[in-house]
């Protein structure tokens, strides 16, 4: 690729054409050697906004909803192995054709005008690359360089969400390490990107063919913003009826409060694959109901609940018409899964798999929507409910685990994941020669024992049922797995500060006319909640931001969000450059 001259930083491609005139299909692009490039791209300035997707939302929250030094957790690290011979002018030029090609990967963030999320698209520009030198010419070594990259909060507003790294050896490059921030690529994106820079990486001397881009992340918001409103209001009406059924706290019986441990652990396990599938075959579903039926009836023996509610990750890419756009098109998708009446494991699969096909028919439906239908359905009980179980299930066939048995380990303590206040979360990877199942659990709700008792106990009941004449009940795998009975039996008491304190604080005016001007709203009456005073969820960081503007500090959007009255929240309130409450 040396020799070759891009487009300046302030183009972008559009359709090719052959240095013929012809035009070529749009998205191919020849790349011959150290030649030249045998298309000629027809560019054009572009400098464009939009409302942020649907499946962006969740992170947009997410981020602001944990400390910054903590946001690490949510990056995807791809690192990629480069051919021999390969100069790094030749690695910069790849990444700088990706950025033309890919508008997620030149696009920030922003709080717009109307106090909600915009995406903001930027003119093509050189992609900045750090490179490391491995060895001991090294002033600091690659592994370093990688972690200091990879942990380093992104700055959305000025940064794009793409780094990159490059290891060399005597000069050499020798692999590429890629940092994504997670709003602008989900797991299906990544896996895209990483096969357009393996194709554009070994093209040499012949040329390297990648699909047409036909839609952008921003092309997908405009969409988006135009879905009928009467399917909205129908499926908004779906999850408050399923909102409405939800415990106030799955692991209330667990629950002990202040403890600070956080655990990690995964068991990988070959008869894992077989036993799913001949279920999945068995009852005619998917292996991942499967999957979500045993997590549902472990996590019943677990609590000790007949309810088990957990956000599901599940990718909007199934239903949608916009299934090849680069950027992130998953979102938590709210389940609740009813072990009432001590239901047997078939059972449940019928259910899940019932329930599955109901909710994905409702996802017209964003994840900041769904928080603020709890938040009101928190306020009408008086007591929050809480749901902090997340489930993803993530298909990496054709590679392989590379595990002859059954293996289990302790991971390093999710030190970044337990700052985001949730609960757990059980991850369920299918390998083409086994499965890895992990789980992440705060203290709070699981200690060390549990959770390997959690996971040894799952791969014990799959196994189990891939025998036809096995059909256990949720007290029968309780009794098998050591669950029998729950440890500790704490119900913690109703929630503190659910009333208004009894004066209004002095950060009360500035919080009240702040919530009112950020989200458009003539009357804000503090003896509501945020979210019942008519504040919308996305517009929490931006209230947040807007009281630092004013001198108050104290805050936080998590605070927003719950079901404390503003007055309550007031005396959270410390001016800034004050060690003291401001209530």
């Amino acid at each position: 690729m040396e020799g070759l001259s891009p487009p300046g930083p302030d183009t972008v491609n559009r359709r090719p054409v052959a240095a013929s005139g012809r035009p070529v299909a749009a998205g191919v692009v020849l790349w011959r050697g150290a030649r030249t490039l045998s298309t000629i791209e027809v560019v054009t300035t572009v400098t464009r906004s939009a409302d942020i997707c649907w499946g962006q939302r969740y992170f947009w929250l997410h981020r602001h909803w944990i400390p910054t030094d903590a946001r690490h957790d949510e990056h995807i690290v791809l690192r990629h192995d480069l051919p021999a011979k390969l100069s790094t002018a030749r690695v910069r030029m790849a990444l700088n054709h990706l950025v033309r090609r890919h508008e997620a990967l030149r696009t920030t963030f922003h709080v717009g005008p109307d106090g909600g999320p915009r995406q903001v698209v930027h003119p093509p520009a050189p992609l900045a690359v750090t490179v490391a030198e491995a060895g001991p010419r090294a002033p600091v070594p690659p592994a370093e360089v990688i972690r200091q990259r990879t942990e380093a909060d992104f700055d959305l507003t000025t940064e794009p969400p793409i780094r990159a790294v490059v290891v060399t050896v005597d000069d050499v490059p020798r692999q590429l390490v890629l940092v994504l921030q997670h709003i602008a690529m989900d797991d299906w994106s990544a896996t895209a990107l990483y096969g357009e820079l393996t194709a554009l990486l070994a093209a040499t001397g012949r040329p390297a063919t990648l699909d047409p881009v036909c839609d952008q992340p921003a092309d997908l918001a405009v969409r988006e913003a135009g879905v009928d409103g009467a399917r909205r209001e129908t499926d908004l009406g779906y999850w408050r009826a399923q909102v409405a059924d939800l415990p106030a706290d799955v692991y209330a019986q667990r629950r002990r409060p202040g403890v600070t441990e956080s655990y990690s652990a995964s068991l990988t396990s070959p008869s894992l694959l077989g036993a799913a599938r001949r279920i999945a075959a068995r009852y005619q579903v998917w292996p991942s109901v499967v999957h979500l039926s045993a997590y549902a009836l472990l996590m019943a023996a677990c609590t000790g609940g007949d309810r088990v509610p957990y956000w599901l990750f599940t990718s909007r890419r199934d239903t949608s018409a916009d299934a090849t756009v680069l950027t992130s098109m998953f979102a938590p998708m709210l389940m609740n899964v009813d072990l009432s009446g001590d239901p047997s494991m078939s059972k449940v699969i019928r259910q899940v798999a019932e329930l599955l096909d109901r909710s994905k028919g409702h996802l017209v439906t964003s994840y900041d929507e769904m928080v603020e239908l709890m938040a009101l359905e928190g306020t009408r009980r008086g007591r929050t409910v809480r749901v902090e179980a997340e489930v993803n299930f993530l298909t990496y066939t054709p590679r392989g685990c590379g595990a002859r048995r059954s293996r289990f380990t302790w991971n390093r303590a999710p030190a970044a994941w337990a700052r985001s206040g949730a609960d757990s979360y059980f991850r369920v990877y299918e390998w083409q020669d086994g499965v890895t199942v992990a789980l992440r659990a705060s203290g709070e709700v699981l200690d060390r024992a549990a959770v390997e008792r959690f996971l040894r106990g799952y791969e014990e009941i799959l196994n189990a049922h891939g025998d036809p004449a096995t059909d256990l009940t949720t007290s029968e795998i309780a009794r098998q797995v050591g669950f029998d009975g729950v440890d500790g039996c704490r119900v913690p008491p109703a929630d503190r500060h659910a009333q208004p304190a009894d004066q209004a604080g002095a950060g009360e005016p500035d919080l009240v006319a702040t919530v009112a001007a950020v989200n458009g709203l003539d009357v804000v009456d503090p003896l509501d909640s945020y979210v019942v005073a008519g504040g919308r969820a996305l517009r929490a960081p931006a209230v947040v931001a807007a009281l630092a503007d004013r001198g108050w500090l104290g805050l936080r959007v998590p605070d927003l969000l719950g079901i404390r009255p503003l007055r309550a929240l007031a005396g959270q309130l410390t001016p800034a450059g004050s060690d003291r409450p401001a209530g």
